[in-house]
């Protein structure tokens, strides 16, 4: 695939985008790194009651955006994507719990196909598929709703993609914004292709790595229980959007 060219892609171009709640041990790690990218950097804290604000606070030259109360990862996203658009336009999205390696938004930056300036093709999504996830050390939630919803964004009209589930990804602004996505937890990020996959949008999806390594200390917020809830309302509402909806509506 051929690269993007240097005028096309420059640091105002992007932005990235750390949704955080209580990932105290982790944050600061993720955001230096991320840092090194040379792109603006702005963390969503979505109402964190640990240390995290403490954490970063005397990270110089990243932009902060703290939510009184939690409302979820979606909802953490879209209040980044809204303050990235007003200077860059494509946000990366990388989780805060240390799982991706922020040096991997390059492989996700070249991937974006020359050429699209004036085109008239849509801009795609860019998807970091994460690899190793067969592993051991891998949460057997993290497998299964991986798996799970893959198979219900495809039935739903999305791509057929392998890793639907990933964080690590590149939004093109405005149109993500555009979509009116209604989830604001997890859900957000499946919806987000499914009406994507609606809108004709391409997405991409590039291999990158994944540290579930034993002794990490990963903190995760997903609920298998009530997040299988609310993924299975999720998925019922745009199944029945594409079954009662026309094509040429939706797309709209």
């Amino acid at each position: 695939m051929t690269s993007v060219s240097s005028t096309e892609k420059n640091n105002s171009s992007f932005a990235v985008i750390i949704p955080v709640f209580n990932h105290e041990e982790m944050i600061a790690d993720v955001v230096k790194k991320a840092k090194k990218l040379n792109y603006p950097v702005i963390v969503i804290d979505d109402g964190s009651t640990d240390s995290t604000y403490k954490q970063i606070s005397d990270i110089e030259g990243i932009t902060i955006l703290r939510h009184s109360e939690n409302q979820g990862k979606g909802s953490a996203i879209l209040t980044g994507l809204k303050e990235a658009q007003e200077i860059a336009g494509w946000a990366v999205t990388i989780d805060a719990d240390g799982q991706h390696d922020p040096d991997d938004a390059v492989i996700l930056i070249n991937s974006i196909p020359a050429g699209l300036s004036g085109s008239g093709l849509k801009r795609p999504v860019i998807i970091g598929m994460r690899t190793q996830m067969d592993g051991r050390d891998v949460p057997w939630t993290s497998r299964f709703g991986r798996k799970f919803s893959n198979f219900w964004v495809w039935l739903s009209g999305g791509p057929a993609v392998k890793d639907s589930q990933s964080g690590f990804r590149i939004y093109p602004l405005p149109e993500t914004i555009q979509l009116k996505i209604k989830t604001k937890r997890y859900q957000f990020e499946v919806e987000s292709l499914v009406k994507a996959g609606w809108k004709k949008h391409p997405v991409i999806e590039v291999p990158v790595n994944v540290c579930y390594s034993p002794g990490t200390k990963r903190v995760s917020h997903f609920r298998p229980f009530i997040d299988f809830l609310r993924n299975s309302a999720t998925f019922t509402r745009l199944i029945t959007m594409r079954i009662l909806i026309p094509g040429f509506i939706r797309s709209r």
